[in-house]
C-alpha cells in the first residue's frame, strides 16, 4: 500500500496517540509497536520515526523503559505506560475524536440550497 504526502503528513501529527494506544495493551518493544501498527493499517513506520518518538515519550514520564533479556538474541528494551501516559492517552483521544469530527462535519456536502 502506497501512502500519499498527505498521509504521511496526518500520520505525523497523530502517531504518538497511537503509539500511546498500542502500548496500553502493555509492555512491548519497539519492532513489535512498528509491527501491531503496520498491521492496523498505517504503513511501514522506520525506526528512525518510531525510536525518538518512544525517547520522547520517555523523556516526558509517559513510558518506562525495561531492558529484558533476550530469548537467545540480544536483550530488548520495552517500552510501558505510565499513568501520565495513560491520561495522555485518553486526552488525546477526546482530542482526536473531537477534532476528526470537526474535520468531518466540514468536509461533508452542504445542501445546494443553504449555498
Amino acid at each position: 500500500m502506497s501512502v500519499t504526502p498527505h498521509r504521511s503528513e496526518w500520520l505525523r501529527g497523530v502517531l504518538e496517540l497511537c503509539v500511546l494506544r498500542t502500548l496500553a495493551g502493555g509492555p512491548t518493544y519497539g519492532y513489535a509497536i512498528a509491527a501491531e501498527l503496520a498491521e492496523a493499517g498505517f504503513g511501514d513506520i522506520k525506526g528512525g520515526t518510531l525510536y525518538p518518538l518512544l525517547g520522547r515519550l520517555e523523556k516526558n514520564a509517559l513510558v518506562t523503559v525495561e531492558w529484558r533479556a533476550g530469548d537467545g538474541g540480544p536483550g530488548r528494551k520495552y517500552f510501558a505506560l505510565t499513568d501520565a501516559g495513560r491520561a495522555a492517552l485518553e486526552q488525546g483521544t477526546t482530542q482526536w475524536r473531537t477534532f476528526a469530527a470537526t474535520v468531518e462535519s466540514h468536509l461533508s456536502p452542504t445542501p445546494a440550497a443553504s449555498r
